[in-house]
């Protein structure tokens, strides 16, 4: 399998589970979620889905387990929506980029404010 198609399936997914995530999903427990990456093995077997959730790490892990709870109907939509002959296994892992770049951000500026 090529890897340009394996990026043409992550974007597709990512664009998907974002609507699937705001439109269909009626789990009190998922807050609000941002897609920010799909990352889809190269024979398409598993997907990571990335992802940003606005809250508290309590409020986090409820969305995880809200999506956790909701993965068969979630891969079964995405089944239908992305034309292929098997659809990924899903694993969503909540992204940490954003947090890790605010961190660096504030000790620069610690460190710069500390200089003058």
């Amino acid at each position: 399998m090529s890897e340009m198609r394996a990026n043409r399936v992550a974007e597709q997914m990512k664009k998907e589970l974002g609507d699937l995530i705001t439109r269909k999903i009626k789990d009190p427990r998922v807050g609000f979620v941002t897609i920010t990456d799909v990352e889809v093995t190269g024979d398409l077997q598993q997907a990571t889905v990335f992802l940003t959730i606005l809250g508290d790490k309590q409020e986090q892990q409820d969305t995880l387990d809200g999506l956790s709870k909701a993965k068969g109907f979630i891969r079964s939509e995405i089944g239908h929506r992305i034309r292929l002959r098997k659809t990924p296994e899903l694993f969503f892992k909540i992204d940490e980029t954003i947090e890790t770049g605010n961190r660096i951000e504030k000790l620069l500026r610690d460190l710069n404010q500390s200089d003058h």
